[in-house]
């Protein structure tokens, strides 16, 4: 593209977004790849475009993603003809994404069920929620879109239970209480998110179970289901949840392959039966080890 008059003087990043279809995020990304010439050279992001720059860059074609089944074991805690419930192990992506197209639970659910519900398309079959990657636990599945939607319903209006568990930095001094904190995208790292002004409403209940002066046990409740609300919640009031790769200190409680969170209960109405079903079960053995020995010291 040839930069106008009106552009000129515009960083190389902003130029781009400004005169084409391309995000200024998408901009950066192209620019740190060196896909970006001016006039034939590579130039940085803040480069000041000129009028009459020749601006060229190729968008990479999208990266197709997998969804084929896998024989993966799952721990199943509960199925019929319209639901599922999975105690998804630490470490397992819920559905395929860039950078994660195999192992997931996806794969995982398409080889040991025949029917899931379509509504969220054939990346995420059944999937009416997530948990993170390194957060272990319970989850629902829907095997037909009427599930699906009478499940969505519940988490939208906040009917269904969610109860996590958490070993958290630091000494809570308060027994039980509320994070009532917006949140949203963490305007400086797109992989994060953050308590900001203008965020979406995200609610929190915590309860202490035990005390181990650097460590606390806690039980969360929540109402609301925000990207990352646990562990942001939990930063936020000063208390990150121990092995949080994004939001705590690193290598602070050891050993860990990721955050000490597991959702340990899970209870919903049933989308047929209309009958309440409740489930419960215990963190990895990692999680139990780290708090026997967390009693020892």
């Amino acid at each position: 593209m040839k930069i106008k008059a009106q552009s000129a003087g515009l960083r190389l990043d902003k130029a781009i977004s400004d005169n084409s279809e391309v995000s200024r995020t998408q901009a950066n990304d192209l620019i740190k790849a060196d896909a970006v010439l001016v006039n034939g050279q590579v130039k940085k992001a803040k480069y000041k475009v000129l009028e009459n720059d020749i601006v060229s860059f190729d968008i990479p074609e999208p990266e197709v993603l997998s969804y084929e089944a896998e024989n993966i074991p799952l721990d199943i805690v509960y199925e019929d003809d319209d639901v599922a419930v999975i105690n998804k192990p630490q470490g397992m992506v819920v559905h395929p994404s860039a950078g994660h197209q195999t192992g997931t639970l996806v794969n995982a659910l398409m080889y040991h069920m025949t029917n899931l519900s379509s509504i969220n398309g054939v990346i995420r079959p059944g999937i009416v929620h997530r948990i993170d990657k390194d957060t272990s636990g319970l989850l629902m599945v829907a095997k037909n879109d009427q599930a699906h939607e009478f499940l969505a319903a519940q988490l939208k209006d906040h009917t269904s239970k969610r109860r996590y568990l958490a070993i958290i930095h630091g000494n809570l001094l308060n027994d039980r209480g509320v994070i009532e904190a917006p949140i949203g995208r963490n305007a400086k790292d797109r992989k994060k998110q953050a308590v900001i002004a203008g965020g979406k409403p995200a609610l929190t209940h915590f309860e202490v179970l035990e005390r181990f002066g650097d460590f606390t046990l806690v039980s969360l409740t929540l109402e609301t289901g925000r990207t990352h609300q646990i562990r942001v919640h939990m930063a936020y009031i000063g208390h990150p949840v121990a092995g949080d790769p994004l939001y705590g200190p690193k290598n602070a409680l050891k050993p860990n392959n990721g955050q000490f969170l597991h959702a340990q209960m899970l209870g919903f109405e049933h989308p047929r039966t209309h009958q309440w079903l409740a489930f419960e079960q215990d963190p990895p053995k990692l999680f139990q080890t780290t708090l026997e020995k967390l009693r020892e010291d």
